[in-house]
């Protein structure tokens, strides 16, 4: 395992980190439709290992809401500032670009909108109900904000129309949380899983953690232990990557052979299903985990 200092260069990325993205008739294909609507996909945004592996098993993450976040998390390559107002019809368009695809599991994610009453829930609602109008077999889940501020109101809005799985990942460990993530709150985070789980207890809940952030293993544990005690059916444990220069450093790469211990160690804690691996995303084989509750 390499291990920063900090008093060094960046950490070189090791061998099992490299990525060699071929190119794929379907993932071209895809790349047309999402230009032809207009769409945001954090597969695309993040330049995610992964995409043409999720691409051909019938697998996107739209994020919805516009591109500017109202945080400003140091590990996160998206935009803060202001948002942009709603598009009321991102709804309905979203659900037409999804057909185009002919995806099979859609996941949906946001910039956090703390400008919204409501957090931009309500907009959450209105997309799975448009994109179940049109396809009434497909699996959503949504990767959410935390709702700070409005998790009452939030909760309430789902209500109406549900997803599948509902995912809001937890980051980082208690420690770092102020440094990784200053305007989020590591408790608010749990609650927020723990209460979904309560009111809509057939809906599956997920979250997931970045590491090589410089937290301990037993800061790990600390974690799982956290998310399983609220309820928290399903995890992801990828490798954090510095996008930038002006983000956050990489403190050490984790090997291979570290996350298939971790995802051991999760199973036996009781996740129902756990992606754990250098390059594992939030939604990495999304559409593996609600197959096994099937």
């Amino acid at each position: 395992m390499q291990k920063n200092n900090h008093n060094n260069k960046p950490l070189r990325k090791p061998e099992w980190i490299r990525i060699h993205l071929p190119t794929h008739n379907r993932m071209a294909n895809v790349n047309n439709i999402l230009r032809e609507n207009q769409h945001i996909t954090v597969c695309e945004e993040a330049n995610c290992p992964n995409r043409l592996e999720c691409y051909s098993c019938g697998t996107a993450t739209f994020m919805i809401m516009g591109d500017v976040c109202t945080r400003n998390c140091r590990f996160c390559n998206i935009t803060h500032g202001k948002p942009k107002a709603l598009d009321a019809s991102e709804p309905k368009k979203l659900a037409e670009t999804i057909v185009k695809m002919k995806l099979n599991y859609v996941v949906i994610t946001s910039v956090d909108r703390d400008d919204l009453p409501d957090g931009g829930a309500n907009h959450y609602v209105g997309c799975i109900q448009a994109i179940r109008e049109k396809n009434k077999n497909i699996k959503i889940e949504i990767l959410t904000p935390d709702f700070e501020h409005c998790l009452e109101n939030a909760l309430t809005l789902f209500s109406n129309h549900l997803p599948d799985v509902f995912n809001h990942n937890i980051e980082t460990v208690p420690r770092l949380f102020k440094t990784i993530c200053p305007k989020c709150d590591y408790q608010i985070s749990l609650l927020l899983l723990n209460e979904f789980k309560k009111r809509f207890p057939n809906v599956l809940t997920k979250s997931g953690i970045m590491v090589g952030l410089g937290e301990t293993d037993d800061e790990i544990t600390e974690v799982l232990n956290d998310l399983r005690k609220n309820n928290v059916d399903m995890l992801t444990i990828g490798q954090y990557l510095q996008p930038s220069r002006n983000h956050i450093e990489v403190d050490r790469y984790i090997t291979p052979d570290e996350f298939i211990a971790w995802k051991k160690r999760a199973i036996e804690m009781g996740f129902n299903y756990v992606a754990s691996g250098p390059l594992v995303r939030s939604s990495y084989h999304a559409e593996e985990q609600t197959r096994i509750e099937d």
